[in-house]
């Protein structure tokens, strides 16, 4: 591990009130005494306690010249955030100052963070474990409370706590599996068999219950994949344009006019929709029309959510039912759409069509922004109450985890397979050691250092 003491900016670079300059390492308030001045000339950062802020100036190394009024924190390890010497240099916060201010720490002794490194460097320390430490960016790049709620969840140590209470029971039969395999004379073996049964039966519904979490972790983490379908000219572009707020979509009377997908995020009563609007379904001849006709169906089948936008002015045709056939098995929502014209469609017709109760089915007319609200309560009662519903759970976010968390899944049914065959008691000790690694892997046990560079890489600049 490197013992440079480390530094970077920590806020973004852009104008702001407030900038800060973070300092890691053994030298971190020596380094800082050396262009630190304090208001009377005479404080030094070395004799303050731990946790305290001093007012005071940021000088130029050489010529002494003051560069700018700060506030500087102390914190000693082992209590900060990357459990070694801590000095945050609060200045203003220009580009140019938060800079130059850098370059005197660089210039002082200390050395360029890399990315992400004062996070490397805690769970390094052991003050997090890896699944804690990838919490740190997802609480940064959260885009909505439920997000943040689930990422500071993991920060405060929820997947830790399970993975290391499921990989403490696996432990426990490794070490008696080993323990009865080297003193046959004092741990029998006799009955064990049946109760190991048992154990993995219920360490196997526990991966499972976590592996299931991982849909509605990637929706929470990503938002809904939702995908808009329907004829053309049925108001998809239009419905886009009005969730957004703004023109996004071109809108005409010609019908095939949106040709390719058009993706944008939107918040509906703080959930987060990422949304794309796609070619109108329909038989054509048009070479490039036939290729957004085609997308459109491939966004669909992977969609968490279908909005289908039928026109109640237009009978319904093939192209209808094969959208139908497209959304069956999908979590879909259908507007009723263009109820200011006269219906040639009515609604007790299309819910017959679609297998659905009429209520299910809501009635807009986007060009007069009505039953819009209807929508927006169908989507929140669809996330709050229905197949996407969140409470306080552990949910799995993270790919990294749920790959770990199937290679767990599977040496635990090889447990269970060699229990039915009576095989030997070594055969499960080798199987709930792959298991007991697997879930290491998590946590950050036994994990190369390649990988930690890897996941510690993606970090912002200062983290």
């Amino acid at each position: 591990m490197k013992t440079d003491t480390i530094a970077a900016i920590a806020t973004a670079l852009s104008d702001s009130g407030i900038g800060i300059i973070r300092i890691s390492g053994q030298d971190a308030v020596e380094i800082a005494d050396r262009i630190y001045r304090s208001k009377g000339g005479s404080a030094k950062l070395k004799d303050a306690k731990s946790h305290t802020i001093h007012y005071g100036f940021i000088v130029d190394g050489k010529s002494g010249e003051v560069l700018d009024e700060v506030l500087v924190s102390v914190m000693l390890a082992p209590k900060t955030y990357t459990a070694e010497d801590t000095v945050e240099i609060h200045c203003h916060g220009g580009v140019f100052i938060m800079q130059r201010i850098l370059e005197e720490v660089l210039s002082a002794g200390a050395v360029n963070a890399e990315p992400g490194e004062f996070t490397k460097r805690a769970f390094l320390n052991g003050r997090i474990d890896l699944s804690e430490a990838e919490a740190v960016m997802d609480v940064i790049h959260s885009q909505s409370e439920l997000a943040l709620k689930t990422s500071l969840s993991q920060l405060k140590g929820s997947i830790s706590k399970k993975i290391a209470g499921i990989r403490a029971k696996v432990l426990y039969e490794i070490a008696f599996i080993e323990s009865a395999l080297d003193d046959p004379e004092h741990i029998s073996l006799e009955e064990y068999p049946e109760r190991l049964d048992g154990t993995v039966s219920g360490l196997i519904e526990e991966v499972k219950a976590l592996l299931s979490s991982a849909d509605s972790g990637r929706i929470i983490k990503e938002g809904i994949k939702t995908v808009i379908v329907g004829k053309p000219n049925a108001g998809k572009s239009s419905l886009l344009n009005y969730l957004l707020g703004e023109d996004k979509a071109i809108v005409t009377e010609i019908a095939g006019t949106t040709r390719d997908v058009l993706e944008e995020t939107v918040r509906i009563n703080g959930i987060p929709l990422c949304i794309i609007d796609t070619a109108g379904i329909r038989s054509t001849e048009d070479i490039v029309e036939k290729i957004g006709v085609e997308k459109a169906k491939k966004y669909a089948s992977s969609a968490d959510l279908i909005l289908y936008v039928v026109d109640s002015s237009v009978p319904l045709d093939e192209s209808d039912r094969e959208i139908m056939e497209l959304i069956g098995l999908k979590k879909y929502i259908v507007l009723f759409n263009k109820t200011d014209l006269l219906p040639v469609v009515y609604e007790d017709v299309l819910a017959e069509e679609l297998g659905i109760e009429r209520s299910c089915i809501v009635k807009t007319s986007i060009k007069h922004e009505t039953g819009i609200d209807l929508l927006e309560k169908k989507i929140k009662d669809l996330f709050f109450e229905g197949d996407i519903a969140f409470h306080n759970e552990v949910y799995i976010t993270n790919i990294r985890h749920k790959e770990l968390l199937q290679d767990t899944l599977q040496s635990l049914m090889l447990v269970k397979k060699s229990l039915d065959d009576r095989m030997p008691e070594d055969f499960y000790s080798i199987d709930l050691m792959n298991a007991y690694r697997s879930l290491g892997f998590i946590l950050g046990e036994e994990v190369g250092d390649d990988l930690v560079d890897e996941i510690f890489s993606k970090f912002c600049m200062g983290k």
